[in-house]
């Protein structure tokens, strides 16, 4: 006879798994017996239960007493049990039976506390074997038979009290919750006590030793539960997940109590490396892993503990960083104060300070990181580095008021480190922080390439007043070879630079040269009458450019682009064909679009032979393709920086 229909078995069944459950499966029927005799099927639930039969009764030795059984099978005493049960209410009323039963009913409730005694013994052994004896096939033999035989005996009783709570007779059992809470107060019990002895690092203090013990505690148990004791329960009671989630909550409780007090700056980085990087690592391990879902497990600290923690962690790097920076930017001051010249390494002079902050500053935001499990929360300790390289800027201002060449080198090489990790290592820094380190290391840069470049030029003047006058044409190769010769002399001026640093001053020079002899040349100082001036105007600028790309590009100037603009407005000398001229003009002007009108005017105003009506021509020209062409190409800016009047 059917006892309910599915979908009530299926809601005895959701009842079944509130709380901490350890079965899972679904119920699609239960039989009452059809004899007082036969035993509840102990088998898996499946979908579709088979019908019950009496071959666990007849299994039984019936030459051995119940306590006999109880001391060799759990189960077996179990099925007497339920068995004794089953026939003394399998045909009489309750009340019937209290009232001509009632030694039976005192024996048999006294056999069942035996029972449950025996029971909860079994299950509060269950994390006894040690490490050492799991490849003892002996020991874990015993522990897997008396823990299964308890575990079938439970999940046999669990379907016994589906059957009392159906016919609303007897009261439940309830071994699922005394499993569960056994099993809990055991994993309160080891916490207490762990077994196994934390080896310590020196200085480490007691809650730092507590918690490893407990972790350690943990990771054994949990390895034993999933090598040994997953075996001894159906795969459907997740035995596996169910006590990771003990143990969590567990850590998760003490942890909790633990960070209620305030704890010193070491305390709160190991509860905060243990929170986020050691515990989560346990979980990662293979073994583990397969079998545990830890993301269900949630977050070991509640999120305002946390909080707590990453503030007061975050708060002390910030600090740390700080005083570092300080330090370290102070020790540089000293040196120039005292008139020390900056240490030199392979001829290049050099300045320590961003060579020990770097690795710094990258070691702790990666150690935050791994504290924290958060980048975004640990590039906030690498606040502090705008303020000090605000102050590394006036140590730099005060160094060039001085005139300190060496220093001033050195320094630059630094700003070059510092932009190399903003740019490489963005990951470190917050974006806020990355653009603003960046824009007042562009001020530093430029702050050292002029204070390295303007004596440069201050050299060169003399030579640059002869560029495009007369003596230039004239005499061209003697103008322009002291020019080249005052150049060499100068760029010696540059040497003691880091090899980075050098290859971008002598770009900049370079561009700053070309753009110096194109503003002189287009002041119109000479006038080119006719053919042959402006052939030797042609001939001369060629020259000019062939000798200054030669000198620079063997000083390590890769801005091959600079003798192009040279050797195209030679071209625009001696061209004499207006539909030449426009061709040429306009090539040059999509080259460089920050050409201007006034440029081309000073150019064709050179050529003395070109009437205003064929500039006028020349220049409507370019202007038209210009409004035809797509705006917004990338250039190098050259003629922008050429003023003319």
């Amino acid at each position: 006879m059917r006892v309910c229909s599915t979908p009530e078995s299926l809601r005895l069944n959701n009842v079944l798994n509130q709380g901490g459950r350890w079965i899972r499966g679904k119920l699609k029927n239960i039989r009452k017996p059809s004899r007082p005799q036969v035993g509840v099927d102990s088998s898996p639930v499946t979908e579709e239960p088979q019908s019950q039969s009496s071959e666990d009764e007849d299994s039984l030795d019936d030459s051995l007493t119940f306590e006999e059984l109880l001391e060799q099978s759990l189960y077996e005493a179990s099925l007497v049990l339920i068995n004794r049960e089953n026939q003394l209410f399998g045909k009489e009323t309750d009340h019937e039976v209290q009232k001509c039963h009632t030694e039976e009913i005192e024996r048999l409730s006294a056999e069942r506390r035996a029972l449950e005694k025996k029971i909860q013994q079994t299950l509060q052994q269950s994390l006894t074997l040690r490490p050492e004896e799991v490849a003892d096939e002996k020991a874990v033999q015993t522990l897997t038979m008396a823990l299964k035989s308890a575990v079938k005996a439970i999940y046999q009783e669990e379907l016994q009290d589906l059957q009392r709570k159906q016919l609303k007779s007897r009261t439940p059992s309830n071994w699922k919750e005394l499993h569960d809470s056994t099993l809990r107060d055991l994993v309160e019990s080891r916490m207490d006590n762990p077994s196994v002895t934390p080896t310590g690092q020196p200085g480490q203090s007691s809650i730092q030793l507590d918690v490893q013990g407990m972790g350690r505690q943990l990771k054994e148990d949990l390895l034993l539960v999933v090598n040994v004791l997953k075996s001894c329960y159906p795969p459907e009671a997740n035995i596996c997940q169910f006590y990771a989630w003990l143990y969590h909550q567990n850590l998760s409780a003490r942890l909790s109590k633990i960070v209620d007090f305030v704890l010193d700056d070491k305390d709160c980085t190991f509860i905060l490396r243990w929170v986020n990087e050691y515990y989560p690592g346990i979980l990662k391990k293979p073994e583990l892993a397969k079998e545990i879902d830890s993301a269900a497990l949630g977050q070991l600290l509640p999120k305002d503990l946390l909080d707590n923690l990453e503030e007061q962690y975050l708060t002390t790097q910030e600090t740390e960083l700080s005083v570092y920076l300080n330090n370290a930017l102070e020790e540089e001051r000293k040196k120039l104060t005292k008139g020390e010249q900056p240490p030199t390494e392979d001829g290049c002079f050099t300045s320590p300070l961003a060579r020990d902050v770097i690795p710094i500053i990258n070691g702790m935001v990666t150690v935050a990181e791994t504290v924290t499990g958060s980048q975004q929360k640990a590039q906030r300790i690498t606040r502090q580095l705008t303020d000090m390289l605000q102050r590394f800027k006036a140590f730099q201002d005060d160094i060039i008021k001085q005139n300190s060449k060496p220093h001033v080198k050195a320094t630059l090489g630094c700003v070059e480190q510092f932009r190399d990790i903003l740019q490489r290592k963005s990951h470190l820094f917050q974006a806020d922080v990355q653009e603003n380190c960046l824009t007042i290391l562009s001020d530093m840069r430029q702050s050292a390439r002029t204070c390295l470049l303007s004596s440069v030029h201050k050299s060169l003047k003399p030579q640059y007043q002869k560029l495009g006058t007369g003596d230039w044409l004239k005499k061209k190769k003697s103008v322009f070879e002291k020019l080249l010769s005052s150049l060499e002399n100068s760029i010696q001026d540059l040497e003691g630079l880091a090899p980075s640093c050098y290859q971008w001053v002598i770009g900049d020079l370079h561009l700053e040269v070309t753009q110096e002899y194109v503003k002189r040349l287009l002041r119109g100082e000479v006038k080119l009458k006719d053919r042959e001036h402006q052939q030797r105007a042609f001939d001369a600028v060629m020259d000019n450019a062939e000798s200054l790309h030669k000198l620079f590009t063997s000083m390590g100037s890769q801005e091959e682009w600079l003798k192009e603009i040279l050797t195209n407005m030679a071209e625009v000398l001696k061209l004499q064909d207006v539909p030449a001229l426009q061709m040429q003009i306009v090539s040059l002007g999509h080259a460089y679009p920050d050409l201007s009108e006034k440029h081309v005017s000073a150019l064709l105003k050179l050529k003395s032979n070109i009437s205003k009506e064929d500039r006028h021509k020349v220049k409507a020209t370019l202007s038209d393709t210009r409004k035809e062409s797509s705006k917004g190409a990338e250039f190098r800016p050259f003629f922008s920086k050429v003023v003319v009047k």
